[in-house]
């Protein structure tokens, strides 16, 4: 219950602030700053990988082992680079429609 209760009102509002600033960051003009956040929770993900890195004694389990936590601790970077590239579209989208527009002006 005790789990819960800092689930609820420390883990939520930390993912929500990193989806908001994902948000924000994408919808800038310069296509690097959106990038930030996917590179540092791949960052972190790439820490939890070395500090899992375990010899289970069969080099196919710890293979295993390997690509499993990589694959699962990277779940967020992939979450953050869909945001990314759909803010980018829809950005992509919002720039053709206004050269469209000058263009029917001119």
């Amino acid at each position: 219950m005790r789990n819960l209760i800092i689930i609820l009102f420390i883990g939520l509002p930390v993912t929500a602030g990193i989806i908001w600033l994902q948000l924000f960051l994408s919808k800038k003009a310069s296509k690097w700053l959106g990038l930030i956040m996917p590179l540092i929770i791949f960052a972190f993900s790439l820490l939890i990988v070395v500090g899992n890195i375990m010899y289970t004694g069969s080099p196919w389990e710890t293979a295993l082992l390997i690509v499993t936590t990589l694959l699962l601790s990277n779940i967020p970077t992939a979450i953050l680079l869909a945001i990314y590239f759909a803010c980018r579209e829809q950005r992509k989208k919002r720039a053709q429609v206004e050269k469209m527009n000058i263009q029917d002006l001119g």
